[in-house]
């Protein structure tokens, strides 16, 4: 069966002894008040919750689904209760502006939060998840009369929001919606400047449901006089009922569900069919720049489902590090490690301990690089300096597509390597691990694919800027490491990442001058270049990591003996068993876009 407990122990190394949480927080006026007991106290009853509330809820809830009905949708069995239940201890508003309700948590700790919803039910996790990116979109784009009216209901988990781009005929293209915003001769709600929107959206997450009486939702539409394409799409706040000048939601505002998606997994998440018919809504932002204002919330939910794939690792692995322990079959190489049964347990087998390995070592390179991402967005929230603001950014804006892409494609690689181990019984239903397969398939192909992840690494973050973002980012990997005075019992970790960096600093030049005036190159290159750069970056947290347990064990630090040199064990697994893939993927980058260009559009058609 599966089972799952929050890896805190892992969690607070990463906070503390990597990243040095509580240095950061008291080096920033907004931040100064979160000590670490006071994050460790959250992080002690958001694994309480989580698992006590959302876990039990997630194998019932994957097979009864959601439910659609004539317009309404019902969430499985549990869900509704759970909802109550996080929204009445404050969840929703975990990192939401003080100002309006929220608790002003730095993403730092929500990170590790998030992933205990993800690992608990993935399903449950995408409505909060949703919700939080709405208000965050709100919070920095929202006219003030706008932000007092919904802000406090979406902290307490009231309302819920969601996220509404694409249509039938676009898919990623969004230049190319038909959802129409005509302004209304008099705001109806008590808010100016209200538009009739008119038009459906398709997949879209949390768009119907019976958790709360009210759903925001944020539109893309475009304007009478819009430009075409992209540089035309606005942006508006569309509540499923209107909300009165008290406040309070009242009629039906024209907010229909078509239906809901049949897919392979995510099944207690409501994937809707949305039509709106001349609803009511707010503009958000300035015209025509709404998919500016909407990237505020992509960025943050880019992120989050970067964590899905995490949080779905990491319940894998302790699931199936439960099964092999008491699975017995054959002998260990070297003899019985339990002469009194019939076999051995199967982690004596140097197989199984390759695959449990590789599942561990990408989660907790994988909680590293969430945790980086995060101190980014902090720093570019509350810093007080504009440089380390400015710094934070460009790193934010080069990582961002990396952590989503890399995070949910080593997310499913370790739920299907921790599958494996289970042999025939992880192909049934009742062991749990085929659900984190199916669940965690969708998060490489949400919120951009993971393709487009990689076009918009190659062409928006390094080409179009000549490399800076990759320049600046190499020489920070290689100064902290120049700076720290490592121990020589970790140089092995030290020559790994500089060795990393120098084969991403050779690839990229490469890269940048194939592609002058070749753009078919950065198309090519795109996904193995993110792979690259991925596999650099846990190269160097790895290398972080590897530095805080060696100073852990000769400090006697609180995480203990044992802890640190399992940390280092699983860090070697990754840079000598792991890390060489990097060399396949310079070999694929230097191979160009010749062989992926060389047949013609009728030879990809099936031959007879």
């Amino acid at each position: 069966m599966a089972s799952y407990q929050a890896p805190l122990r892992d969690m607070r190394f990463v906070l503390n002894d990597v990243f040095r949480a509580g240095e950061e927080w008291a080096a920033m006026p907004d931040t100064a008040e979160v000590t670490p007991d006071l994050a460790d106290a959250i992080l002690e009853e958001g694994a309480r919750v989580t698992q006590a509330e959302l876990f039990p809820l997630n194998q019932s809830g994957d097979a009864e689904g959601c439910r659609f009905d004539a317009g309404q949708v019902s969430t499985p069995k549990g869900f509704k209760a759970a909802q109550r239940t996080l929204a009445e201890g404050g969840w929703f508003g975990l990192g939401g502006n003080p100002e309006h309700g929220g608790q002003g948590m730095p993403k730092l700790l929500t990170v590790a939060f998030e992933e205990m919803l993800y690992a608990t039910n993935t399903s449950f996790a995408l409505y909060p998840a949703l919700n939080t990116g709405a208000a965050l979109l709100l919070d920095h784009h929202a006219p003030e009369a706008v932000k007092r009216t919904f802000l406090p209901r979406m902290y307490a988990g009231e309302w819920l929001g969601s996220m509404c781009l694409t249509e039938p005929h676009c898919g990623t293209d969004l230049g190319l919606i038909k959802t129409r915003a005509v302004p209304n001769p008099d705001g109806e709600s008590g808010i100016p400047a209200t538009y009739a929107i008119t038009g459906s959206k398709i997949w879209i997450t949390g768009g119907e449901h019976d958790m709360v009486d009210n759903i925001v939702h944020l539109v893309l539409a475009k304007l009478p006089d819009a430009p075409e394409g992209t540089r035309g799409i606005s942006l508006f706040l569309v509540p499923k009922r209107k909300v009165g000048a008290d406040g309070e939601a009242g009629e039906a505002n024209g907010v229909v569900c078509g239906g809901l998606e049949h897919k392979m997994g995510i099944k207690g998440s409501a994937t809707c069919v949305m039509h709106f018919e001349a609803a009511e809504g707010v503009l958000i932002g300035e015209p025509h720049q709404g998919l500016a204002a909407m990237f505020t919330m992509m960025n943050y939910e880019r992120l989050s489902i970067g964590i899905q794939g995490l949080g779905l690792g990491e319940v894998a692995y302790q699931s199936a590090m439960d099964f092999a322990r008491e699975r017995l079959q054959s002998r260990a190489p070297n003899g019985p490690v339990a002469p009194g049964k019939p076999a051995d347990p199967i982690l004596v087998h140097p197989d199984v301990r390759r695959m449990a390995l590789n599942v561990r070592a990408w989660n907790e390179g994988g909680r590293a690089f969430a945790a980086c991402v995060a101190q980014q967005l902090d720093r570019v929230r509350f810093h007080p300096d504009d440089t380390v603001r400015a710094e934070a950014q460009d790193l934010v804006a080069l990582l961002t597509p990396v952590a989503k892409a890399f995070l949910t494609d080593r997310g499913f690689e370790a739920t299907v390597e921790a599958q494996q181990i289970y042999g025939g019984n992880g192909y049934c239903v009742e062991w749990g691990a085929e659900q984190y397969v199916r669940d965690a398939r969708i998060a490489m192909i949400y919120e951009g694919t993971n393709g487009i992840q990689a076009m918009d690494l190659v062409g928006r973050k390094l080409f179009r800027n000549g490399g800076a973002y990759m320049t600046r980012f190499l020489a920070r990997l290689r100064d902290e490491i120049e700076a720290s005075g490592s121990s020589a019992a970790i140089d092995d970790f030290t020559q790994a990442a500089l060795a990393e960096a120098e084969r991403l600093e050779r690839v990229t030049a490469e890269l940048l001058a194939r592609a002058d005036g070749h753009p078919e190159e950065l198309g090519a290159a795109a996904a193995d270049y993110l792979n690259l750069t991925g596999h650099v970056v846990y190269a160097w947290l790895w290398w972080k990591m590897a530095a805080a347990a060696q100073a852990g064990l000769e400090g006697q630090g609180t995480a203990g003996e044992a802890f640190y040199h399992s940390k280092l064990a699983v860090g070697r697994h990754f840079i000598s068993r792991m890390l060489p893939r990097t060399e396949a993927l310079e070999r694929q980058l230097r191979a160009g876009a010749e062989p992926l260009m060389a047949l013609s559009e009728d030879d990809f058609l099936t031959q007879g």
